[in-house]
């Protein structure tokens, strides 16, 4: 079990176009494509997905390997998903080794799954990878400020999310820790399947125990430092749209016409 490799919700800092970008224009865009992302049905059209995709990802300047340490959990799931798709999901038959068939049907779909769950894992980092936590929880708290009129507590829940996002990259480093120290003991080894299931205890109640003890040392530094919710809070960075977010906007809406147009209109294969 490796995870020290995992990259999940991190900033990676930059000054590029997509840096500079209001956080709330790159929530709406990123809400706005995982939208569209669903609603497509052809290749053609995931094909401009993918490459309005690629082009922000090489003006954040984003290295490959951070993109493929996010990428590289999601293989497993493709991988898993695929043997059912492929040869239990019925139609045409286009290859058979005795009960096994591959159907083409299923093929399709693999590549449909696949295509959809790696640009929605990306365009998910690209918008932590250009976006530090605090301007995060921002834009968050602002967008969700018309809850706070039928007193739904916006910024606290902003809070929580970005938390929760941060908080990832910590307990990686965690997991990893305890895995290490676990082996160092003796206590995780190899094995069927049956034995793999065992060792995950050893790893997991450690886990919770530290969770809880970063929740407790959060909640008591926040404490000290007489934090009492969103109301009436100032913020060192007040968030603005401008010029750049005008580009942006148009780039987006650009991309997501066109792969509309193509999938759902036109009936591009």
């Amino acid at each position: 079990m490796q995870v020290s490799n995992m990259l999940a919700a991190q900033y990676y800092p930059g000054t590029s176009l997509l840096h500079r970008v209001d956080p709330r224009s790159k929530i709406v865009a990123a809400c706005a494509y995982v939208i569209v992302l669903f609603l497509l049905d052809s290749f053609s059209a995931m094909a401009v997905m993918g490459g309005g995709l690629i082009a922000g990802i090489a003006l954040a300047g984003i290295p490959t390997a951070w993109l493929w340490r996010g990428v590289r959990p999601v293989l497993y799931l493709i991988i898993f998903t695929a043997f059912f798709q492929v040869f239990l999901n019925g139609g045409e038959v286009i290859w058979q080794l005795g009960p096994i068939h591959v159907y083409r049907e299923g093929i399709i779909n693999t590549g449909f799954l696949a295509i959809r769950l790696i640009l929605l894992v990306l365009s998910g980092s690209i918008l932590t990878f250009t976006t530090p936590p605090v301007l995060l929880t921002d834009a968050l708290g602002r967008i969700m400020s018309p809850l706070s009129k039928v007193r739904i507590p916006s910024y606290e829940l902003a809070l929580m999310m970005t938390i929760a996002l941060r908080f990832i990259p910590t307990l990686v480093m965690e997991v990893d820790r305890i895995i290490k120290a676990q082996k160092a003991r003796g206590a995780l080894s190899g094995g069927g399947p049956v034995s793999r299931a065992k060792s995950i205890m050893p790893v997991m109640v450690p886990l919770f125990v530290m969770s809880f003890r970063h929740a407790d040392e959060l909640a008591a530094a926040m404490e000290s430092r007489c934090w009492r919710g969103g109301k009436g809070r100032t913020v060192r960075r007040k968030l603005a749209y401008g010029a750049n977010d005008a580009v942006f906007g148009l780039a987006v809406l650009v991309v997501l016409v066109i792969s509309l147009l193509l999938g759902r209109f036109m009936q591009v294969i």
